[in-house]
């Protein structure tokens, strides 16, 4: 059985495009069947995208699916440059796609197993983490997070309470040292630890 965190899925492709609105900003992306939310913008993504504060320098999105989150915040944020990376290489071939699409010049997408193809530090990282992936796949990628974070630099996530939030709350202050919660909505907790 294929899922979004595979990094090849063989599922039928099913393409469609469609549109998100972020601060009077217009957002296309093309979708296709094997990636995450493909239908519509996810509530979490989108809080996620709302809650981080306006950020410049080196952002990277781990586990960017089609590129909802780092290419919007490269929109918002155009001192930036945006990293984006996931293993399933159809999620970065679509998100490579949307770059162009919305003439982005901030942004690249590459295919990366957790962080096995980026050696940078950021001043920021983000992601809307694979929960269903499980512990064992997403903890380690949060553990290995402050190895790629320059002093100052924070993680923002974005997890369900219902899908483990405060054990993710939990294994960050173990990682970090601190963690905190910067907005909740619907049983969606956006998080923020931050390299001291």
């Amino acid at each position: 059985m294929n899922h979004y965190y595979t990094q090849n899925p063989d599922t039928p492709h099913d393409v469609s495009t469609i549109s998100y609105t972020v601060k009077d900003r217009v957002i296309k992306f093309n979708t296709d069947a094997g990636v995450f939310s493909k239908r519509r913008v996810d509530f979490g993504s989108d809080l996620l995208i709302r809650s981080v504060p306006p950020l410049d320098g080196s952002i990277l999105d781990i586990g960017c699916g089609y590129g909802v989150i780092g290419i919007s915040l490269a929109l918002l944020n155009p001192s930036s440059f945006v990293t984006m990376i996931d293993i399933n290489e159809r999620a970065v071939d679509l998100a490579s796609q949307n770059i162009h699409l919305n003439g982005v010049t901030n942004a690249t997408a590459l295919t990366s197993d957790g962080f096995s193809n980026v050696s940078d530090k950021f001043d920021a990282i983000v992601s809307n983490p694979p929960i269903r992936a499980g512990k064992k796949v997403i903890y380690p990628i949060f553990a290995d997070s402050i190895n790629h974070l320059n002093p100052g630099g924070s993680i923002y996530l974005v997890i369900q309470k219902k899908q483990g939030a405060n054990s993710a709350i939990e294994f960050l202050k173990s990682v970090y040292g601190n963690c905190e919660v910067i907005n909740k909505k619907a049983g969606y907790w956006i998080m923020k630890s931050t390299k001291e």
